[in-house]
């Protein structure tokens, strides 16, 4: 028996979602449920991932298997596919097992031709309807299927509407003669472009619309989108043919998408947009301003009322926010999708909180409910409120995603892509955004669009990606060709700032200041109950109290790294550590570290009363000293001048110090080593303020971190030097407090040898970006230039730099800590690097037994909440923990 490729929506549930994808389990779920679905069939992504293996061809039996499907549609419609005098219609439609909006293709209409064009119309009673269905027919599969250009269908139908003109028009007012002539026009088109006639034949328009889904997995923006949201590209999309209502019989039909829950607040009402007289595609890419959900309850409320029931009844069934889609034909409603719904991380973190405060769901249900990455939407920055006190909107469209964000404007997503590769920051303006717009999209900053709504295309995914977006405006008009838009009489072009509010809908002129957000209401609940549930500990990366007190306020438990070389920098600081390192003698280097001492002190005394409680790791200097001094000749000849030394001395110093690689050069522990001054002056600085800051009552963990040291003998003299001073300033205060002394593992040779290093250090901190760098061979200054593309190839999973590279790398981390325990069982261990705020990092150091990870501090809650994630993961036995 052939294996079985194609399931009826009556045979499928909602825990085929492997099988069947999303869509199909969904609406198999609802058909089992009595929820009125029109009948259809499901092609699983098995069958998909066949004909991929199979060169693009069918697996045996699986057309077979559509055609026996599609008889049992025949069945239950009373209609026959292909039959002139009593056509049965279908869509052709992708679902893959994760929700993809906008990225795979949609056929709608399909089986017309000449002969059913003209069995519907006698049928329905309605050519107008008819022909406005063929002409759709005719542009879906002529841009899906058979790869024309979009825009040339749009340009005939724009002409037709008389759009820029006087007389502009709307589809709906086109005749069914319009209608028939611009069909016609399309099939010209079609001719002309791929040289070969418009299908007449429904079987054939079928075959090809099935492949052309299952092509379209592998289309650029289902690529794009996969990498963006981390989704395997060996799951294959299941295809869904549906028999066709229609919500474009009349004013007695309607289409319409709409959320259980308001997706970009999370607030508890019915959310949505729907259109009369239109078909689904009309609301999603936003041809049509769109009316919201509520107003169908004056203009058909029966059916609302029955809509709202049943959806309801779906978000309880789910225990989930769904987002459905619905046709209403000729006075009767039909359910063609339920899905959990896409949303911002605010409503992410509203929804969550409420359905648990309501029973619904679980409080480790809702921390799971929302991914880190959504809470980082909710860090971004928010329009200042100054912006409005003094400046009027340039315009106002619909506050599709939630953000602030300024940036230069671009016409073009390949002009976006390149400007951004070059470091601009970019405003997308578009008059509406298409899936081929996502490279664009997913580089810029924010979203500007002059028509769509709520749940058009560019409101969807930029939801999805966290960005601000602006959809609606529809007071801009734009004129791609010259590179201009206009609102009003006010102009803006190319390569000017813009700041738009997707919170609010409104657009500025310039680049407005921002504020930062605040954690508070359902926010800080969620983020309770986070704490209930991680076991792992959350540091902040911070070097100056300012930054610290922000980590504080997001709740990071300690500093797991302070720079203290990012302290040289500010004010008169630099100048004395430049005299130092100009220093021709020991008693010099002193004298100019003797300057330093003080504010090196104050800025720790600040650190440790903002930590109150919390330990605060210091780490000693770490990059070369070139890096402090001026390569310029007016910058040389000032430090001359304010040192007291020749200008020769000074590019002498400057050229003795040169390195040609850096990275691997005179730092870290090797700076310590040969001058100790320096180390010895750093941990004076540490302990003093340590000592001062615990006479104000202040609880004071200080520990000491020597950094790139690559086995015991690095390490020894500098601890040694550490403990004696803290001895020292101990008994000069008459101040005893607890410290310890431990290091950086960054490079491979550390992790290897951590068993002798933990005979010292107290504990261990992986600094993962050096140690992605000696272990990979790679430099993360250049690399840049070619890893994008060995990710797209394949060649690694992800950019090392960004997620842990859990074969190599982590092999390494967990080799070291399993070593350093081994010598002392209760060794502190913890990472520092950028990965200690990437939530797939944090679930592998979960795993490998780390007790904190530490990031920057506006990555603190994500870093919290995935830590909360692989706590409750390792509970239901789905990752285990080393420790």
């Amino acid at each position: 028996m052939s294996k079985k490729w194609v399931y009826l929506f009556r045979e499928g549930n909602a825990g085929m979602r492997d099988l069947l994808g999303g869509k199909g389990a969904g609406v198999a779920e609802m058909t089992r449920s009595g929820v009125p679905v029109p009948p259809g069939l499901t092609i699983t992504t098995e069958a998909c991932n066949a004909y991929y293996d199979n060169d693009k061809q069918f697996p045996e039996g699986m057309w077979e298997q559509v055609l026996e499907g599609l008889k049992d549609i025949e069945n239950q419609t009373g209609r026959k596919f292909g039959d002139p005098t009593n056509p049965l219609l279908v869509s052709v439609r992708s679902g893959a097992k994760f929700s993809m909006p906008g990225m795979m293709d949609t056929v709608l209409n399909l089986g017309l031709n000449e002969q059913t064009l003209e069995g519907l119309a006698k049928l329905t009673n309605n050519p107008r309807f008819a022909q406005d269905a063929y002409r759709r027919f005719i542009q879906l599969f002529g841009k899906i299927v058979l790869g024309v250009d979009g825009d040339k269908f749009e340009h005939v139908m724009d002409k037709a509407k008389g759009v820029h003109t006087e007389n502009e028009r709307q589809d709906t007012d086109l005749t069914a003669d319009e209608l028939a002539k611009i069909a016609a026009e399309f099939k010209k088109i079609i001719k002309k472009e791929v040289k070969a006639d418009f299908p007449e034949d429904p079987y054939e328009q079928l075959r090809m619309a099935i492949g052309a889904v299952f092509g379209s997995w592998n289309g650029r923006r289902a690529i794009d989108y996969r990498r963006l949201n981390k989704i395997p590209d060996n799951l294959g999309t299941a295809v869904n043919v549906q028999a066709m209502v229609f919500g474009n019989m009349g004013n007695d039909s309607a289409t319409g998408v709409a959320f259980t829950r308001n997706p970009s607040t999370g607030d508890h009402n019915f959310f949505g947009e729907y259109l009369i007289n239109a078909q689904g595609e009309d609301v999603v890419a936003g041809i049509r301003t769109p009316q919201p959900i509520s107003k169908l309850s004056e203009e058909m409320p029966e059916i609302y009322k029955q809509f709202v029931d049943i959806a309801k009844k779906l978000e309880s069934h789910y225990k989930d926010v769904q987002d459905v889609e619905f046709t209403i034909e000729q006075g009767k409603l039909w359910m063609l999708q339920t899905r959990s719904g896409k949303r911002t991380g605010a409503a992410a973190v509203k929804i969550a909180v409420e359905m648990a405060n309501e029973g619904i769901i679980d409080k480790a249900t809702a921390v799971q409910r929302v991914e880190p990455a959504q809470l980082d939407q909710l860090l971004h920055p928010m329009l200042s409120p100054e912006v409005r006190k003094n400046n009027k909107p340039l315009t106002t469209g619909l506050p599709a995603s939630p953000g602030a964000a300024s940036g230069i404007v671009s016409f073009d997503p390949d002009e976006a892509e390149k400007l951004a590769g070059e470091g601009q920051k970019i405003i997308l303006v578009r008059v509406e955004t298409t899936p081929e717009d996502l490279h664009g999209m997913a580089v810029a900053k924010g979203l500007l669009t002059a028509r769509g709504g709520m749940t058009s295309h560019a409101a969807v995914v930029a939801r999805g990606m966290g960005k601000p977006c602006v959809a609606g405006a529809g007071a801009l008009q734009i004129d791609y060709a010259a590179e201009v838009a206009r609102v009003g009489s006010v102009t803006f072009k190319k390569g000017d700032w813009l700041t738009i509010d997707g919170g609010s809908g409104e657009v500025y002129l310039g680049n407005q200041p921002t504020v930062d957000p605040e954690m508070s209401g359902d926010f800080a609940t969620l983020m309770s109950w986070v704490d209930e549930f991680r076991t792992m500990g959350v540091r902040a990366n911070a070097d100056i109290p300012r930054y610290a007190k922000v980590a504080r306020g997001f709740g990071a438990e300690g500093i797991g790294l302070c720079r203290t070389e990012h302290m040289f920098f500010e004010g008169e600081r630099i100048w004395a550590m430049r005299e130092m390192i100009i220093a021709d003698t020991e008693e010099g280097r002193r004298a100019a570290l003797a300057k330093i001492e003080p504010y090196q002190q104050s800025d720790f005394e600040g650190l440790f009363r903002e930590m109150d409680g919390f330990p605060v790791i210091i780490r000693t200097l770490d990059p070369p000293l070139h890096e402090f001094l001026p390569h310029d000749n007016e910058g040389m000849k000032e430090l001359a001048q304010k040192a007291g030394v020749s200008l020769r001395k000074v590019k002498t110093r400057v050229e003795m110090l040169h390195e040609a690689n850096p990275m691997l050069g005179f730092r870290g522990c090797r700076l310590g080593n040969i001058y100790p001054e320096i180390t010895e002056m750093q941990a004076r600085a540490i302990f003093k303020a340590a000592a001062k800051v615990k006479q104000e009552g202040v609880t004071v963990i200080p520990e000491v971190m020597i950094p790139l040291v690559g086995g015991i003998s690095e390490l020894k003299p500098q601890s040694d030097l550490v403990h004696k001073v803290a001895k020292e300033v101990m008994e000069e205060t008459g101040v005893k407090f607890e410290y310890q002394v431990g290091t950086m593992i960054e490079l491979p040779r550390a992790a290897l040898m951590a068993d002798q290093i933990a005979e010292v250090a107290e504990f261990f901190s992986f600094g993962t970006n050096d140690l992605t760098q000696t272990t990979m061979g790679l430099s993360r200054d250049d690399a840049g230039r070619f890893l994008p593309l060995y990710v797209e190839r394949k060649i690694m999973p992800d950019d090392p730099f960004q997620t842990i590279d859990q074969e190599g790398v982590g092999q390494l981390v967990e080799m070291g800590t399993a070593r350093g325990r081994k010598t002392r069982p209760d060794l502190e261990v913890g990472v520092c690097g950028e990965h200690g705020g990437d939530p797939a990092s944090i679930h592998f150091f979960f795993k490998a037994g780390l007790d904190y990870v530490s990031c920057s501090p506006y990555r603190v809650p994500i870093a919290k909440l995935a830590a909360a994630h692989a706590a409750l993961a390792a509970k239901s036995g789905e990752i285990r923990k080393d420790k």
